[in-house]
C-alpha cells in the first residue's frame, strides 16, 4: 500500500449555518492529500501536466460517519491499496483525534490535453507499480 497523510485546519468558510463542514468541502481535502501522495512518490502532478496529461476523477464515493467543525484539525490519509493499472483507485480516510469522520474513494484515468483517454505512460505506471510492489514486500 502507498499512502500519505496531511493535516487540514477547518476554516470557518468550509462550514454551513449549523457550524458543520459542508459535505462538498471534503473533496478539496482529498485532492490535497492525493497531490501530496503523488509528490511523495516522485510523480508530481505538475510534471504530469507538463507531459500534456491529466488524471481526472472518474468516480467519487464518500461515506460520512461523523461531522467536522470549524477549527478542527483533521487528518486526511490517501492510500493506493490496489496495484495501479489503466485506472488508479485512491482510498481516503478523514479523521479527527483518531475518530473516523469519513471514508472515500476516487477512481482516475489518464487523458490527454484534449480530454481523450490514453494509456498510462509507461514510465509513470511502471514507477507506481514498482513502488506498490515494494510496499507489499515490507
Amino acid at each position: 500500500m502507498l499512502e500519505k497523510s496531511i493535516q487540514i485546519r477547518v476554516r470557518f468558510a468550509e462550514t454551513d449555518a449549523m457550524g458543520v463542514v459542508y459535505h462538498a468541502n471534503y473533496l478539496p481535502w482529498m485532492e490535497s492529500a492525493r497531490i501530496e501522495l503523488l509528490d511523495s512518490l516522485g510523480l508530481s502532478y505538475k510534471n504530469i501536466i507538463k507531459l500534456g496529461l491529466h488524471i481526472p476523477v472518474l468516480e467519487v464515493h464518500v461515506k460520512y460517519r461523523a461531522s467536522a467543525f470549524f477549527d478542527d484539525r483533521v487528518n486526511v490519509r490517501a492510500m493506493i491499496r490496489e496495484r495501479p493499472g489503466v485506472k488508479i483507485t485512491i482510498d481516503y480516510e478523514i479523521s479527527r483525534d483518531g475518530k473516523t469522520l469519513s471514508e472515500a474513494r476516487t477512481v482516475h484515468a489518464f487523458v490527454d490535453s484534449s480530454g481523450a483517454p490514453v494509456k498510462p505512460p509507461a514510465q509513470i505506471i511502471s514507477r507506481l507499480r514498482e513502488l506498490f510492489d515494494q510496499s507489499q514486500k515490507k
